[in-house]
């Protein structure tokens, strides 16, 4: 067996990453403030490389990731507290229903060829349709906080005394996602969805089905969500109304749109260094300035806005490059030397 193309640069880049966030909770694990934090930089990349499904390949200016994170979490609770059901069940359970809602909404959105604003908005309302009714819905939400029991068994009820367990549950997820976004990148539904991205009317007439390619992807999107929003009521031990979060929605968008949209790592690169550097900007000025951080934290996205609009993953994909070009040329003068 060839073992040499497997010890590439590329692979190496995977490799050293993989060990980085397996040492990670060993070095803060001490610290449980801080384990939140990069839990949290993780949720937020896993919702924008999901987001990438349907807005980076499909073009689709889609705001409605609170909804399906919100059902996920619902779905999740509920079935908790009400009959001791365990998270591992209620995730996928919140996905199924994430998955429903998303094609009852897609399919005559998409029918009728909404897209662009008018679908940003009908996308967005619906995170504000979901709050007002589980804010009203008393059995299920209401307006006081529903907590998670803890349960006899910490990996049946998914409530653990420290994050580090959710960590490594968030490790992982982002790595399937990553891995189903470059599938997707890369097949017959991947190809459609970015020639839909760039123009829906000529891409219809070669022959393609554009209401059924973008409902896969909205289908995909809308379950990841769900099993993540499971996760994330797990993680704070409680539901509420507040998770159909219009802001949330609205930054992991931004997130894709900074990370590349289309690209398969980009938005993933971009919730890691921007999430991290708002809760960093958040922890040092906002004692000081309330608010200070979110002005600072708009300006930087200005100029990676009027620098490098088609996102951070492009520049990232050439200083790669870069590497590969140096250590490829080191390796043929080191050849050339013997």
């Amino acid at each position: 067996m060839n073992f040499k193309k497997y010890f590439n640069q590329q692979n190496t880049f995977i490799l050293i990453g993989l060990v980085i966030a397996l040492v990670i909770p060993q070095a803060f694990k001490s610290s449980q403030y801080v384990m939140l934090l990069i839990t949290t930089v993780l949720l937020y990349a896993i919702l924008a490389s999901a987001w990438n499904i349907i807005g980076g390949m499909a073009g689709q200016l889609d705001l409605a990731a609170a909804a399906y994170l919100g059902l996920g979490a619902f779905t999740t609770g509920t079935l908790l507290i009400q009959w001791n059901i365990t998270p591992w069940v209620g995730m996928f359970l919140g996905g199924l229903i994430a998955m429903g809602l998303a094609i009852l909404i897609g399919f005559p959105l998409f029918g009728f060829k909404v897209k662009e604003l008018w679908y940003a908005i009908s996308s967005s309302a619906l995170v504000v349709v979901l709050q007002s009714l589980f804010m009203m819905w008393n059995e299920v939400g209401g307006p006081t906080e529903k907590y998670l029991p803890s349960g006899s068994s910490p990996w049946y009820s998914l409530r653990f005394n420290t994050y580090v367990p959710y960590y490594y549950i968030m490790v992982t997820i982002l790595v399937v996602v990553i891995l189903i976004n470059r599938w997707i990148r890369y097949s017959k539904l991947g190809y459609s969805l970015l020639a839909l991205g760039e123009d829906e009317d000529a891409v219809e007439v070669l022959g393609v089905n554009s209401q059924l390619s973008k409902l896969k992807a909205l289908a995909i999107y809308a379950f990841i969500c769900g099993v993540v929003g499971g996760l994330y009521a797990c993680i704070y031990g409680y539901v509420h109304p507040a998770f159909f979060d219009t802001s949330m929605s609205m930054e992991i968008t931004i997130l894709g749109i900074v990370g590349g949209m289309g690209f398969i790592y980009g938005p993933a690169m971009a919730a890691i260094v921007m999430v991290s550097f708002r809760e960093f900007l958040r922890a040092s000025l906002g004692s000081q300035l309330a608010g200070l951080y979110l002005a600072v934290y708009a300006i930087i996205l200005i100029v990676v806005a009027l620098f490098q609009p088609r996102g951070i993953a492009p520049l990232f994909e050439r200083g790669l490059k870069k590497i590969q070009t140096y250590f490829a040329e080191l390796k043929r003068g080191h050849k050339a030397d013997a």
